[in-house]
């Protein structure tokens, strides 16, 4: 079943369970993904899809620490919900362990020797962290690790 289909079944689900925080996450998802394949002018295949869905959890995670910041519970309550909901169509996302591991390998598979190979690190490590790690997680590691 594609991402598409999954999150089709989900809409039709929370219709009929009346979960409307559920619905209106996912309709937010699906209207995103028609956008995009409207810019693009093209149908956008799972990888496509989980490339919409990271982008949407990462501005969900900006919104929540914002939102914090301005002492506004209320809010940052809802978009940990819809981050929740949004997290769910995701792969598994990696721990902080899976992450330094990985991180270690490509540095090792790459011969970087410091801060200025971060970009060479970087690009060999998105591929394999895209939809399952926090992009910012993965480069705070990497700086980390290189220094």
């Amino acid at each position: 079943m594609t991402l598409k289909e999954q999150l089709d079944t989900a809409m039709k689900e929370a219709m009929k369970a009346r979960d409307d925080l559920r619905l209106s996450a996912v309709r937010m998802v699906r209207s995103t993904i028609k956008n995009r394949e409207i810019e693009q002018q093209r149908e956008l295949d799972d990888q496509g899809v989980i490339e919409v869905i990271s982008s949407m959890t990462k501005q969900r995670r900006e919104s929540i620490r914002l939102y914090g910041e301005g002492n506004r519970p209320d809010l940052v309550a809802k978009e940990e919900a819809e981050l929740a909901v949004l997290l769910g169509f995701l792969p598994a996302q990696l721990t902080g362990d899976e992450i330094t591991e990985l991180v270690a390998r490509v540095i090792r598979e790459t011969a970087a020797q410091g801060m200025k190979d971060m970009g060479r690190v970087m690009k060999a490590l998105t591929p394999l962290t895209a939809g399952r790690a926090d992009g910012k997680a993965v480069s705070d590691t990497v700086r980390r690790l290189l220094s």
